[in-house]
Parts: structure tokens; sequence; C-alpha cells
């Protein structure tokens, strides 16, 4: 019997922020159908360990700073010269930040965390757009924060913001190709990033930060990796073949 073909299948797939559950679960749900995936993060013991599930033969594992210029080149050639060109860029990894007053907000936090983000996003599509096969997808992880603002959280959520102004211009130059360009915008998910982010928030607020999401999202509850993962599969494969310069919120009602 011959093997159902995936939505994804002989797609070259870039995942950055690779060993974190959100990339993971991409990763997971790409392979199964039918992708080969470069996975990036900064440490390769972290990927190694995240990854240890996946199949060798499909997966390349590939330790970068996602900031760096050099660094960006040398995943997306590796990824290249391994799978071939690529089809899906997913643009994924991030930080927090702190929350702070604006007058006592770090500077190097506020830098560090667009340098991730913002310049992280913005050379994924510099280095990876020349190599990518026209009809491709550009998927960026914003947040229900790159839609909203909160005290404090000056950092992350003026990155989210831009991550968007960036996907519109992206979007825009490379609709020509046929390569559609997009972000996604999780609210809270039950993972470790959103138990860092709670428990700062919960001391901002002399409060439980988990309960505190939980109140403010209709559907009363955090997501999980796997659900947000799904819908950067729709946003990846050929099911979202018309839509591009939009932003997808896979938020449980928390923007409405």
């Amino acid at each position: 019997m011959e093997r159902a073909l995936g939505s994804l299948d002989g797609k070259t797939c870039v995942v950055t922020g690779g060993a974190g559950s959100l990339g993971l679960a991409a990763a997971r749900l790409f392979v199964s159908e039918g992708a080969n995936v470069a996975l990036i993060d900064l440490s390769l013991k972290a990927l190694e360990e995240a990854a240890a599930d996946l199949p060798t033969d499909r997966v390349e594992l590939i330790e970068a700073d996602v900031s760096r210029a050099a660094d960006v080149a040398r995943y997306v050639g590796r990824t290249a010269q391994r799978f071939g060109p690529i089809d899906v860029l997913f643009s994924n990894a991030g930080n927090f930040g702190a929350v702070s007053s604006i007058e006592t907000y770090p500077e190097d936090v506020f830098d560090a965390v667009q340098a991730v983000h913002v310049k992280g996003a913005f050379l994924a599509a510099k280095f990876g757009v020349p190599v990518m096969n026209d009809g491709g997808s550009i998927v960026i992880t914003s947040s229900v924060a790159g839609v909203r603002g909160d005290a404090g959280v000056y950092a992350y959520i003026t990155a989210k913001h831009a991550q968007v102004g960036l996907m519109r211009c992206l979007a825009k130059e490379l609709a020509p190709r046929g390569i559609r360009v997009n972000t996604i915008h999780p609210g809270p998910i039950d993972n470790s990033f959103q138990f860092a982010v709670e428990q700062r928030l919960g001391a901002a607020i002399g409060g439980d930060g988990t309960e505190f999401f939980n109140r403010i999202i209709p559907l009363g509850r955090h997501g999980t990796p796997e659900e947000v993962a799904k819908s950067v599969l729709y946003l990846a494969s050929d099911q979202s073949s018309f839509v591009t310069g939009t932003t997808l919120m896979v938020d449980g009602g928390m923007s409405v």
C-alpha cells in the first residue's frame, strides 16, 4: 500500500527556537506531514535532548544565535545544502525580558529582546528568502501581545508589534513570487516560557500570574503547544494558499 502524502511532503522547513515547546511541536507535526526539518536553537545539547524522538534522516540540528548575521547565514546554508531550497521558514525564537516601570526598565534587556524577536526574524528573511522556493511560506511567531499593550512589558510587547510590521512589508515584497508571509499570535501556552512570564507578572501584581491569565481568556485556559502548532501547519501548507499579510490569533479569545 502506498503511503498517503502529507501536506508538506518533500518540503524543506526551517524552525528557529527549535528546542522550545512550540518549535518542537511544529517540527514533530511538519515531519509527520512529510517534511525535512532544520531545527535551530542556541544550544546543540538542548536541541539533541528535545529532538531525541525525531528521525535523524529527516532532521538537521543546528546551533545558532538568530540575532547574528553570520550564524543565520550558516544555518540557512546548511539547511539548503542538506535538504535543498527552503519551502517553509518558521521564525519562532524568542525571549521575554522584564516587567518594570518605564523609568527603571533596563536598556540592555530591551535591546536583547529586540535582537532576538525583530532582528532574528529580519535576518531569517534576509538570508532565507534568496534560497526559498517560489510559492513557499514564512510564518513569524508574534503573540497576543502583538495586538495589545500592558504596562511594564516594554521590550516584549514592542518586539511583538514590530514583527507584524516586518511581516506586512515582506508580504507585499514577496507576493509576486507566491511566497506567503503571516504572523501567528498565540495566547498563553502551557509551557516553561509562559510559566516564567507568569512568575514575573505575579511578582509585579502581587498575585497568581497563571490565574490572572485564565481569568482574562474567554476559553478559560491556556493553550497547548500542539494546538498552536496545528495553526502553524495551516499557514505553512497549501491549506492557506490565498492567505498572506495576516495576523492569525490563536489565543482562546484573549484579544477579543
